[in-house]
């Protein structure tokens, strides 16, 4: 029950065929190649230039991006603080009703 089982590997069946001989080649040295220059080989990039009315449109997508995290983010913490608020508040209702049930014996 606790042994693991290993697998079985089968038997090959029908027709097996031996493995193929490779046989060993030649290396035949040919002209040397002239190196190509390093100018020509890369490409000219082409260069990102930022109008006036790009740099303001970044500017203000930016802008945008971090107010409406900010808001976000603050409305979170708000809520967060209203429900411990209100739990607090929840807290002591029933503290109090538990205190004055207990006088009432």
């Amino acid at each position: 029950m606790f042994r693991p089982k290993l697998p079985v590997m089968p038997q090959p069946t029908g027709l097996v065929t031996p493995p193929a001989v490779v046989e060993p080649t030649t290396v035949i040295q040919s002209a040397p190649v002239t190196p190509v220059p390093a100018s020509a080989a890369v490409p000219a990039r082409p260069t990102v230039q930022l109008t006036p009315g790009a740099v303001v449109a970044l500017v203000g997508g930016g802008t945008a991006v971090v107010l409406v995290v900010g808001v976000v983010l603050v409305s979170m913490l708000l809520a967060v603080a209203i429900t411990g608020a209100s739990v607090a508040i929840c807290a002591l209702v029933i503290r109090s009703l538990i205190n004055s049930e207990a006088k009432r014996r």
